[in-house]
């Protein structure tokens, strides 16, 4: 068990067996790492612990730099575990490497079944009971993706908890994943009007770029794709606090002057690497192999995804690129969305295809959430809810806020949906002040 320092803060490496399948403990373990980050001194203190909860899904835990970010106000009252949710970071990870060694396709989605919410919680009071002991409670942080499994804590095992404080995460209980993509392409398209008014020079530039990407085959460097559907994607920066300034820099790299090829303009390799930075998920492959999955629930109807985004995105045709060619329109870019294409415009995805596949056409899906657990809740809730989240539509947020018992909101329109990271523990700091009674 690794120890050491940063500045203001020791670090404590941890790793657990939790059971792959937990409907069979004694089956086949995987490895859970952790880590905890206790302020400076304080390290014999017997400080509460709290629980971090990480977006994605499929994103290891925050690797810290010192008293940084929220963890500046965190450690102010707690002990801190950072979780590599099971999949991902340090946590026996599933990547292209590792999932052939499962088998066939069949046996591959089978295998990431065991990857969504509900086992993930399972995990985690696993941990606590090795950590903590059976009897002492610890707190939660969810941001985004962690604040579904926060829910889905509460659902199952509120035992486990004393607080738990939510960031940009309030799921909709009963909302399908046709219905999370019905609600999002407007606020994306709102996004990406902003941007442009923002920058207006960059709806030329964005033209430009797809109508070069419809007459030729670009290449990454890495060797992906780059499709005009692929570079609308690029809007999924859009949701957070320095997306749209962080996008018109890539936009201003995409045609240098002398960059050229045999017949004209050619887009740079500065601009071909940064999207492809932004693009590929190499280093995540879970979030596109299971997004849509983490809203499927046998109890809510249709059980099955069968890519949604892809299906609900012909009910919004303003973003079909060509027709805005054809037109005097501009090209909007997506957001937070996947689909099929992905699996063969990025070489890390192609050898995860059949099984993903598989899993938007499987219905046998465990429930996520308890609305009548919930509904009866007794643990102290706090919830951030940003009031244009680009990501977590927030009027579901506060529909899911009402069916909670014990849960106080703060709705606010001063961050985006990384207002967590940004807001250096000043949105902790609310919703421990929120929970205690002090607002």
């Amino acid at each position: 068990m690794a120890v050491y320092h940063q500045p203001g803060t020791v670090i404590t490496d941890h790793s657990f067996q939790v059971p792959l399948d937990h409907a069979d403990p004694g089956g086949e373990q995987i490895e859970i790492y952790a880590r905890e980050v206790v302020a400076a001194g304080r390290g014999r203190e017997p400080l509460p612990w709290l629980l971090f909860l990480q977006g994605g899904p499929g994103s290891p835990s925050p690797r810290p730099l010192g008293r940084d970010s929220w963890l500046t106000r965190a450690l102010d009252d707690y002990r801190v575990l950072l979780l590599d949710q099971r999949g991902t970071g340090r946590s026996s990870p599933v990547t292209r490497q590792t999932l052939p060694l499962r088998g066939d396709a069949a046996a591959q989605a089978e295998h990431l079944a065991r990857f969504r919410a509900d086992s993930i919680v399972r995990d985690c009071e696993l941990i606590r009971r090795e950590l903590l002991g059976d009897d002492i409670r610890w707190s939660l942080l969810g941001q985004s993706y962690g604040g579904f499994c926060t829910l889905t804590y509460l659902s199952f095992a509120p035992e486990g908890v004393r607080e738990a404080f939510v960031t940009g995460g309030l799921p909709g209980l009963r909302s399908t994943a046709e219905d999370v993509y019905r609600a999002a392409y407007p606020r994306v398209e709102r996004k990406v009007a902003e941007h442009y008014a923002r920058y207006p020079g960059d709806a030329a530039t964005v033209r430009a770029v797809v109508r070069h990407l419809r007459e030729h085959q670009v290449r990454l460097p890495g060797g992906g794709l780059l499709t005009p559907a692929a570079f609308q994607s690029l809007g999924m920066m859009l949701g957070i606090s320095t997306g749209s300034h962080t996008l018109h820099y890539l936009l201003e790299d995409a045609f240098l002057p002398g960059v050229d090829g045999p017949s004209g303009p050619v887009l740079s390799d500065s601009f071909l690497t940064e999207a492809q930075s932004r693009l590929s998920l190499a280093g995540n492959p879970l979030f596109a192999v299971l997004h849509e999955s983490i809203y499927s629930q046998r109890s809510v109807s249709p059980r099955c995804t069968g890519w949604a985004a892809e299906r609900v995105r012909g009910e919004f045709p303003q973003f079909d690129a060509d027709k805005a060619l054809e037109s005097d329109g501009p090209v909007l870019f997506t957001g937070e969305m996947t689909y099929p294409w992905m699996f063969t415009a990025d070489p890390a995805l192609a050898p995860l295809w059949e099984a993903s596949r598989l899993l938007a056409l499987r219905e046998d899906w465990p429930d996520l959430y308890d609305p009548e657990q919930l509904a009866h809740n007794e643990v102290p809730v706090a919830a951030a809810i940003y009031h244009d989240d680009m990501y977590v539509d927030a009027v579901g947020s506060l529909t899911t806020a009402r069916s909670v018992r014990s849960l106080r909101t703060w709705v606010t329109d001063e961050y985006e949906h990384d207002g967590l990271r940004v807001s250096g523990g000043q949105v902790l700091d609310r919703l421990i002040r929120l929970v205690r009674g002090e607002l």
